[in-house]
């Protein structure tokens, strides 16, 4: 690993360079020059201020905030950090329209490079920075941060959507065990749970996005990464028959009211993260089907992670194991002469180490070693996203339009909530899943 990115090097080399020469000095004066470019090389950013944007507050930005501290003692740059709050869009249009943009913005959704590349509000990304991202991640994130053929964005943050969570008492209650395949998941485990009088899942079905999460789960597992990575991008459509075997094993589920806590009119008034509540606060169902955020809302309920609180990894309805990853985006807004810099680290395998060692952070970075994360559970996660290699992919309904993919009570989320009030109706599921999609990919 290089002690200093590239571009760092590179500025502390011109600094020598630009130094007088030391035989047309007094020696006092070559040996206080010496001494001037030493410190040059070793603080090459004294006096840059970079400003970084991010919607992070609390816990999650007290920590990053831990990692542009590291950037700052190498490089002598100073960063600040803005909150853009949970709208992102909303704070950063005025400050791009105003030519006041941030050094950096880190995007929640990939969607949004896209948006801002059409809008020429992003600088492309240097060859010191893609040479990192080359090195560090597989040729899906490099591709997931690109748009019109230029790569601007580094994913810096993932969070992990292929988990199941469970009740340890539950399940010795039951006499139940974890799943390793969904036909054991549901003609076993889930099984045995409602046999032995205990709702097996409580689902959060009036916050749409997890009906999303759990789609995706079974698609990429039964459908594949080709397919999945199609239908994305809307080049097939939502009723083709990939599509119809990945409803056909939702409804396996969704069919069986005494699976659901409160059956399908329970889970659809049931909201995140209320229904981690249900497993671990009031002890009513025994699984919920969540990303690795959930250990914040069952920590609350009183839960101990890795005791009471457990995973189990999503299991394979096909041939893929699943592994879907949400994650944040950095992206240049100016040529500063330290954004290329900031992102150079953030995108190398030192960057990722620092901010895998402190709570609540997976990276996506592949050379990252499980060994830094904090806790054991943390290091499984990260071990499953290098483990899946080249089957990772993004969460689907952040890649789409968001009048389809992100949207209360329209497109995917609406559609996936008539499917889990009517199961039974595939065939419709899929009509209107496409005929929403179709108007959404055309704008």
């Amino acid at each position: 690993m290089r002690k200093l990115p590239i571009p760092i090097a590179l500025l502390a080399l011109a600094a020598v360079a630009c130094g007088g020469g030391a035989g047309d000095e007094p020696a006092g004066q070559a040996s206080a020059s010496s001494g001037g470019d030493a410190a040059a090389a070793a603080k090459p950013l004294e006096g840059v201020s970079i400003e970084v944007a991010a919607k992070w507050t609390g816990d999650e930005q007290s920590n990053f905030e831990q990692v542009l501290k590291a950037f700052q003692d190498k490089t002598g740059a100073s960063v600040t950090y803005a909150s853009t709050g949970e709208d992102t869009g909303a704070y950063l249009g005025p400050r791009i329209q105003g030519g006041n943009p941030p050094d950096i913005a880190i995007l929640p959704q990939p969607g949004l490079v896209q948006q801002y590349a059409d809008e020429n509000a992003l600088k492309p990304l240097s060859a010191e920075v893609q040479a990192q991202i080359d090195q560090n991640y597989t040729p899906y994130w490099k591709d997931l941060g690109s748009a019109n053929g230029q790569v601007y964005g580094v994913l810096v943050k993932a969070a992990h959507k292929s988990l199941i969570w469970y009740r340890q008492s539950a399940f010795d209650d039951a006499g139940a065990q974890p799943a390793t395949s969904w036909d054991d998941l549901i003609g076993k485990t889930a099984q045995t749970l409602s046999d032995s009088g205990i709702a097996p899942f409580a689902l959060c079905g009036a916050s749409g996005w997890t009906l999303t999460d759990l789609f995706e789960n079974v698609y990429l597992s039964s459908a594949g990464p080709e397919n999945y990575d199609k239908l994305s991008k809307h080049e097939i459509p939502w009723t083709d028959p990939t599509v119809t075997t990945a409803l056909e094993k939702m409804a396996q589920i969704f069919g069986k009211k005494e699976f659901m806590l409160g059956g399908s009119s329970g889970a659809l008034q049931t909201d995140f993260p209320t229904c981690v509540t249900q497993v671990y606060g009031q002890k009513k169902a025994a699984m919920v089907i969540e990303a690795d955020f959930v250990a914040a809302s069952a920590t609350q309920s009183g839960a101990k992670i890795g005791e009471d609180a457990k995973i189990m990894p999503f299991p394979k309805v096909g041939d893929t194991e699943p592994v879907v990853l949400g994650g944040d985006v950095a992206v240049a807004l100016k040529d500063s002469k330290g954004a290329q810099a900031l992102l150079e680290f953030l995108a190398s395998k030192e960057g990722g180490e620092i901010w895998a060692k402190l709570p609540g952070y997976l990276s996506p970075n592949r050379n990252v070693s499980p060994d830094n994360y904090p806790d054991d559970l943390t290091k499984q996660l990260a071990q499953t996203i290098i483990s899946a290699g080249e089957s990772v992919r993004y969460d689907m309904s952040d890649l789409a339009p968001s009048a389809f993919g992100g949207t209360d009570g329209k497109g995917e989320w609406k559609q996936l909530q008539d499917f889990l009030r009517n199961p039974s109706d595939v065939k419709g599921a899929q009509e209107k899943l496409e005929a929403d999609a179709a108007k959404a990919f055309k704008k």
